[in-house]
């Protein structure tokens, strides 16, 4: 029997971990990433510029939420515009001449003080004071899409403007009460007169933004129903909101208290993770080689091996690992390529070696021995057939 086995290992030299030249290779894109990310992070916070906090129609505010624009645009008209953050604050300026209370924000303000101011008033959005401040008023839906609206009213301030960015709250007035801009069951701008003035609230002051002043009919709607007079008491949110009732914010979780910036940085944190282990999952490291602790020749490698397959009696696994040695080898003598078919390998074998083609299938292709007896007559056998293959 003949069985080809690995050449004897020779006795060079390899290392058994890493070197330094591999592990430098396997952790320089990692590094490289990781210097990518600073070099953009500091270019990043050196070319943009600090705006601080974004304040929503904040007449001191430039950003695209704010209302910077629109107050210079009365200031140039001769209109005062007083910024107050409080109730109190607002009141001090009441009965000073031709005055409108724009409320924008009144989250810490005191409302039952904001509603006794007299003279016209103005209130943008959805106000948790909204009943207080315009009382009569009722809310028929709370989140009718914004975008361009004609007027269809005949409220001078809207009809001059002509379309306009609304939406938000969709509302009802008391009796008297002039709506623009409908929406469903109701309006987004409804007016009407109070006791000592003219109480008209929007549902949503998107249009009041620097963003979108500049777009079709906003600057106009903005201007004719906040320039009407000739000063402006403009209430916001403080810069600085009293402290928090501990009392109250007992029953809130961890991620209500939580700023909005952080869920950002936890998401983005999150996906450069999963992206760093998708990539580095798909990459595998440098081959490390070992050196082995003794060198094995290739008669004793056969031997261990044959005694491993009778002590688990694997007749059909040594049969089938010498047919298939034995066709690998003679497959080149006979001239076919590497793959041949049965039926050629045993018609060429037939014609090179004059044997019974069918005693030729058996040996090559045919069933497992039954025991061992059989196993090395088969061996025997193939190594006759080959033996024959290379004498001719």
């Amino acid at each position: 029997m003949s069985v080809q086995a690995r050449p004897e290992q020779g006795a060079g030299s390899y290392p058994s971990s890493p070197t330094v030249r591999s592990a430098w290779r396997s952790a320089r894109g990692v590094v490289l990433v990781g210097v990518l990310v600073v070099l953009v992070s500091a270019v990043t916070l050196l070319i943009l510029p600090d705006r601080g906090p974004q304040r929503r129609l904040d007449p001191d505010d430039t950003s695209l939420v704010g209302s910077g624009a629109l107050a210079a645009l009365l200031r140039e008209r001769g209109v005062t515009v007083d910024r107050v953050d409080s109730a109190a604050a607002a009141a001090g300026r009441a009965g000073t001449g031709d005055r409108l209370l724009l409320i924008t924000d009144a989250t810490y303000a005191d409302e039952s003080a904001l509603a006794r101011i007299p003279g016209d008033r103005l209130v943008v959005g959805n106000l948790p004071a909204l009943s207080t401040l315009a009382s009569g008023v009722r809310v028929t839906a709370a989140d009718v899409r914004s975008r361009d609206r004609d007027p269809d009213c005949r409220l001078p301030a809207a009809t001059a403007a002509g379309s306009a960015y609304l939406g938000g709250l969709s509302m009802t007035g008391p009796r008297g009460t002039t709506g623009c801009y409908p929406a469903g069951d109701g309006h987004l701008l409804v007016s009407f007169p109070n006791g000592g003035g003219v109480t008209t609230v929007v549902g949503d002051g998107s249009f009041m933004t620097n963003q979108r002043l500049s777009e079709g009919g906003n600057a106009a709607l903005a201007l004719n129903l906040v320039g009407s007079a000739k000063a402006v008491t403009w209430l916001v949110r403080p810069d600085d909101p009293p402290p928090l009732d501990l009392a109250g914010e007992r029953g809130r979780s961890l991620e209500d208290l939580m700023p909005g910036s952080i869920r950002w940085a936890l998401a983005m944190a999150v996906i450069a993770l999963a992206v760093t282990a998708f990539w580095r999952g798909r990459r595998l490291g440098p081959v490390v080689t070992e050196k082995l602790p003794v060198v094995v020749r290739a008669a004793e490698t056969v031997e261990g091996r044959g005694r491993l397959y009778r002590a688990r009696r694997a007749r059909q696994r040594a049969a089938d690992v010498l047919r298939e040695g034995t066709i690998d080898r003679i497959v080149p003598r006979l001239g076919l390529v590497a793959g041949a078919g049965r039926h050629e390998v045993v018609t060429a074998l037939a014609a090179r070696t004059g044997l019974d083609p069918q005693e030729l299938i058996a040996a090559l292709y045919g069933p497992p021995p039954a025991d061992d007896a059989g196993l090395v007559a088969l061996a025997g056998h193939l190594y006759s057939v080959e033996r024959q293959v290379s004498e001719l």
